[in-house]
């Protein structure tokens, strides 16, 4: 085998030799060539694991109810008669009740339901969903999910389940072409340390985000600046409105995360994987929305206004009731 292969590469080598500058160069494919082909590889993949993200048993579109948990005990599961009634669980799986110190799920007698993947029986405590993911109670042979999500001072029950509806006719993603003009290099620009930034989510609250600093950048013969969320250490990220938010776009604003801010503050913002955020595939989440500040819009000294289009990313979810 590594004869051959050496005299493969003798032969190629021979060839490339005989050949004059310009034959050389149609069969040599040039770096420009070779990077365009691995951007739009690099894109193809990278949309491809979105689409797998969202449909997996557990992603946003297994979502199938999000319930504001009320004083005293309430019974949870399927069956009419329930406090709480999920459209795919058994009859009945048991009662959640909000104490003074956390959540509490007592099990139903009989019914087969794990925690974290183990089974249980009994009382369980909920801690909501947060950095370490919180507790997963699983139920119908681990096919449903329920955990704690808290918002403000509220807690709810957030509900999945593998035979959702919305992950069942799941219609795929659209996006933009890919285009390597709407991978633009950008600067960022660092805020004061401590800064926050209110950002309002789809249910009105109104929470303070860590909010390090900026970007700007060029495109369309302007400069544009984004507000960012996140460490820039570890990426940005950026949430933002434009031309195309409710025509071509989702109407609420798309979603964006960065590589890590290099040292000389530089950072490259690629719209090509601007995404929408769970709200576009279901009714179940309580997705932040985009700033003000975050508009892509700006206006002059005699008030004429001028919007970015930004005619790159995910496009709106053809399968979207809302």
């Amino acid at each position: 085998m590594k004869t051959h292969a050496f005299v493969s590469l003798f032969a190629v080598t021979l060839f490339l030799a005989a050949c004059s500058p310009q034959d050389r160069a149609s069969v040599v494919p040039s770096a420009a060539a070779s990077a365009a082909l691995d951007f739009q590889d690099e894109h193809t993949q990278w949309v491809r694991q979105r689409s797998a993200d969202l449909s997996k048993p557990d992603g946003w579109t297994s979502l199938i109810g999000l319930h504001w948990i009320e004083a005293g005990k309430r019974s949870v599961g399927g069956g009419a008669d329930n406090a709480i009634r999920l459209s795919i669980a058994p009859d009945r799986l048991g009662e959640v009740e909000q104490r003074a110190d956390g959540l509490y799920f007592q099990v139903a007698a009989g019914v087969p339901v794990t925690v974290d993947g183990k089974p249980v029986q009994g009382e369980v405590r909920l801690d909501p969903e947060g950095a370490d993911g919180g507790t997963k109670l699983g139920y119908d042979q681990g096919k449903g999910q329920i955990t704690a999500i808290k918002r403000s001072q509220r807690l709810a029950l957030r509900v999945r389940h593998a035979d959702a509806p919305a992950r069942r006719d799941f219609a795929g993603l659209s996006f933009f072409p890919a285009d390597e003009r709407w991978r633009v290099q950008a600067r960022f620009v660092p805020h004061p340390a401590g800064r926050t930034l209110p950002i309002v989510n789809v249910l009105g609250e109104v929470a303070d985000n860590p909010n390090p600093g900026y970007v700007v950048f060029e495109k369309e013969g302007h400069e544009w600046r984004l507000e960012a969320l996140g460490d820039p250490a570890k990426g940005l990220n950026l949430m933002f409105q434009d031309q195309t938010t409710g025509r071509l776009t989702y109407g609420v604003g798309r979603y964006l995360r960065t590589d890590p801010v290099a040292a000389d503050g530089s950072v490259v913002v690629d719209f090509n994987r601007a995404h929408n955020p769970p709200c576009a595939y279901t009714e179940f989440a309580t997705c932040p929305l985009p700033p003000p500040e975050n508009r892509l819009a700006l206006q002059d000294a005699n008030g004429q206004r001028t919007r970015l289009a930004v005619l790159a990313g995910e496009k709106k979810y053809a399968g979207a009731n809302h």
